[in-house]
């Protein structure tokens, strides 16, 4: 939690009236009196707003202090240049954990991904302040190019391959992306969570009709297969692009705190980037950009929470 500023700082006034008790002397002491008086609110005031503030710091996706330090110690340490302020990390070993911290005011501020984000919010009102624009997000249905499915309505009856539960790209969204085309992705296909490299197998086996994966992630695997024309398989339907991972504030941080935290950010966005991507563990991140972000730009996940059969969003999908 921040460190709770003073509202004043004594001893400074009392030095300040100390050094300037001779001006009391004597003739003009009521303009002396004002002068003296307003030299110190002003001395008091440049102190307090010179005092740095210490905030906790959470990343959802990453377990254990030693993780944190060694994947985003760089971005720690730009964020605390930027700032000017102190930022020491909180582990969290689940989502849950990461709203619960949130609610009970021991972390501030909290970097997640969308369908986090969606959850954390229903419980705890925390908004988001920076996105963090990762290029080419987006998700893709993928299926054998020798199947005859040419289009998503082509899917219904069929068993399709999602990612880990919960996940923003590699499950809600391809879910979302049925949803968009007329398919209803809880009652129309035969549905099946394993991970990306499992599920690529299946379908290049035939024992799944298609695939619902993060599309770039899923090209990184396909890559790999040297022994099969790259005609193999063929995307039958994308989503745009997803909404931005976040920088996330607590509800209990004052707003003229998290406003100052966030304009630092945006103003120092080249090294504050450098920090994120200087460890490969983020390499998702090469490319991105810093952007200023509302809660409305996550509607279209809350509608794939919908679309996937958790209309209430407030638990975390696997959990």
């Amino acid at each position: 939690m921040s460190a709770t500023k003073p509202s004043c700082d004594c001893r400074l006034a009392v030095s300040f009236f100390r050094n300037h008790s001779n001006e009391f002397q004597n003739g003009g002491i009521t303009m002396k009196l004002r002068s003296v008086l307003a030299g110190a609110v002003l001395a008091v005031t440049a102190a307090v707003a010179a005092q740095a503030e210490n905030w906790k710091l959470a990343v959802t996706d990453v377990e254990g202090m030693e993780r944190l330090q060694l994947e985003w110690g760089p971005f720690k340490e730009a964020l605390e240049a930027a700032t000017g302020d102190t930022f020491e990390f909180f582990a969290v070993n689940s989502r849950t954990a990461a709203a619960e911290a949130l609610r009970g005011k021991t972390v501030d501020f909290v970097v997640s991904g969308p369908a986090e984000y969606v959850v954390i919010n229903k419980l705890t009102n925390a908004t988001p302040i920076i996105g963090l624009g990762r290029p080419d997000y987006h998700c893709a249905i993928v299926v054998r190019a020798d199947s005859g499915i040419n289009t998503v309505d082509d899917l219904k009856g069929k068993k399709v391959a999602f990612g880990d539960i919960g996940s923003t790209s590699n499950m809600l969204c391809p879910m979302q992306v049925l949803a968009d085309y007329g398919l209803d992705p809880v009652n129309d296909i035969e549905k099946t969570h394993t991970s990306r490299n499992i599920a690529h197998e299946a379908l290049k086996n035939g024992d799944v009709d298609a695939l619902g994966s993060n599309a770039n992630s899923w090209l990184n695997v396909r890559a790999k297969e040297t022994d099969l024309p790259y005609g193999f398989f063929k995307m039958i339907a994308r989503s745009g692009d997803l909404p931005n991972d976040m920088i996330m504030v607590g509800a209990h941080v004052p707003a003229e705190a998290a406003e100052a935290v966030k304009s630092a950010i945006l103003e120092n966005k080249d090294s504050i980037i450098a920090g994120i991507t200087a460890h490969e563990e983020n390499d998702k991140y090469v490319g991105m950009d810093l952007v200023s972000i509302e809660d409305s730009a996550y509607d279209y996940v809350r509608s794939m929470y919908t679309n996937a059969g958790f209309p209430q969003f407030d638990n975390f999908i696997g959990d």
